[in-house]
């Protein structure tokens, strides 16, 4: 995790004016992104019948992309280019505390078929 935030914080201060000039649009997307996998994972897997407690550890690997992985390709390949990083540094924030809110909520609920 600290690995992941130190990416996070590099794509941040490498591209701060672009973060600032894109921030509203990007922060949208990277919500509603995240939302529409999220369902859609819950979505197949209620489809596929398969047992509660695996339709929560599908919906949690769709809705959870690897941003860390992305940060890596767009500092490797593509030398940190301002909007890609900011975007995957974004996504990742995102995808962490959305992942976080949904375990918690499902850890206080029993899995009902």
């Amino acid at each position: 995790m600290l690995i992941f935030l130190g990416f996070i914080v590099l794509a941040l201060a490498a591209n701060w004016g672009v973060f600032l000039d894109y921030a509203r649009y990007v922060i949208l997307i990277v919500i509603l992104h995240n939302a529409l996998a999220l369902a859609g994972g819950y979505a197949t897997a209620s489809l596929a019948r398969v047992s509660p407690y695996d339709r929560r550890a599908i919906t949690i690997e769709t809705g959870i992309q690897n941003s860390g992985l992305g940060l890596v390709l767009i500092f490797g390949f593509f030398h940190g280019m301002g909007g890609m990083a900011v975007i995957a540094a974004l996504w990742g924030v995102w995808h962490a505390i959305s992942g976080l809110v949904l375990a918690q909520f499902w850890s206080r609920r029993a899995a009902v078929r």
